[in-house]
């Protein structure tokens, strides 16, 4: 008798699933180097997921492991490695740089773990190279730009230059741009990118004025940011060619550029899918515990990472924590059915969301603390142009 409910003991541990202990979570971001102001407000907001989810997805205690990428695609692949291989985490997340999630891709597709980007956003993963396996909780590169497009068409701008860095995201982010803008371009710059990325711009703003052009359009994320609106202001360009940007005036470079008195910036419009402003519950408690933790208001990196934890706990749950069930995390991320801080939006055949975008200006708020705020929604539900690229349906 007791051998026969040793066996049939062993049976059912053989066809029952093994429900692990815990869920893993490597989340790959920029921690060193100029970058990591980046990095550590992604950082932020993932430790401040974790505490609001209790440490804890479903039953399963939640434990998150970070890895630097140095803001090479060298060390991002091998941090990337790492985590699969060593750590063999469930999930991996995070990316701020195109050109880091390209060279990391690979690694931890092959080994057969889910991929979510938090921020980068390059066009072959959203096209030829798009994977049942790849979700992204942001955007695909050309989208926000595109809409910056619209807005410069709405405004009657005839003419424009547009600078940014000579990187993946950078091409895309210009090629947004001219594939909605109907005026003429008047001058493009595709500046140094990387650990030793060009920050003096005092050529290219000489250029800029001298081509004539109605405006100004730039994409300079992180310190690249801080360091161009502040020779945009010193060059007294403000009366001449207005600034557009597409992720460079934000939750991080406002308060420098409010330190240094940088008023230039004021009344500056941007397009973004997220803002701290949008009326959901979740959004509001993101941002008002975000900003009793760190004193300042959370980033679209934060928003978007911060969205990253709570689709993963989605679909964890959406199983009852049996982690070896791929086609139910699968299916539960591709539902979308959680609380983002973005309002309601749907994934497209390639795993992009299918969402909002809206304009937004740089507004003082009551306090006298510079932020942002949605002044009309130029896009509704927008989906990326390379998703008909993607073979998934």
């Amino acid at each position: 008798m007791k051998k026969l409910i040793t066996a049939a003991l062993a049976a059912t541990m053989l066809t029952s699933p093994a429900l692990a202990a815990e869920v893993k979570v490597g989340f790959v971001t920029t921690l060193t180097t100029g970058a990591a102001i980046i990095g550590n407000d992604m950082k932020n907001a993932v430790d401040l997921a974790v505490e609001h989810m209790g440490g804890k997805m479903g039953d399963l205690d939640l434990n998150v492991i970070y890895g630097d990428d140095g803001f090479k695609p060298e060390t991002g692949k091998q941090v990337t490695d790492k985590l699969v291989k060593q750590d063999d985490v469930d999930f991996v997340a995070g990316f701020i740089w195109s050109h880091v999630l390209l060279a990391s891709r690979k690694s931890a597709l092959d080994a057969g773990k889910f991929l979510i980007s938090s921020n980068a956003g390059p066009s072959p993963v959203a096209g030829k190279l798009c994977h049942e396996n790849f979700f992204s909780t942001s955007w695909q590169n050309d989208q926000t730009p595109m809409a910056m497009g619209e807005v410069l068409n709405q405004n009657g701008i005839k003419s424009i230059y547009l600078m940014a860095p000579n990187y993946a995201a950078g091409k895309n982010m210009i090629a947004g741009v001219e594939r909605t803008f109907k005026g003429d371009i008047l001058g493009k710059d595709l500046t140094k990118w990387g650990a030793d990325a060009q920050l003096d711009f005092s050529a290219e703003l000489a250029k800029a004025k001298a081509s004539g052009a109605e405006a100004i359009w730039v994409f300079y994320p992180g310190a690249a940011a801080g360091a161009f609106i502040k020779q945009y202001h010193q060059a007294g360009l403000k009366d001449v060619m207005p600034l557009y940007t597409s992720f460079t005036v934000d939750g991080l470079s406002l308060p420098k550029l409010q330190k240094a008195n940088f008023e230039s910036v004021l009344g500056s419009r941007i397009t973004q899918q997220w803002d701290p402003s949008l009326d959901n519950a979740q959004n509001k408690r993101f941002v008002a515990d975000f900003k009793a933790k760190h004193g300042t208001y959370p980033s679209f990196y934060a928003a978007q990472a911060y969205d990253t934890m709570f689709l993963i706990k989605s679909a964890v749950e959406a199983v009852g924590g049996n982690l070896d069930d791929m086609d139910g995390l699968r299916a539960a991320m591709k539902s979308a059915n959680y609380d983002s801080v973005r309002g309601k939006y749907t994934y497209g055949n390639n795993h992009m969301p299918i969402q909002n975008f809206y304009l937004r200006e740089v507004v003082a708020d009551a306090d006298g603390n510079w932020t942002t705020k949605v002044v009309s929604t130029v896009y509704e539900n927008h989906q990326d142009p390379y998703a008909s690229e993607c073979a998934m349906q």
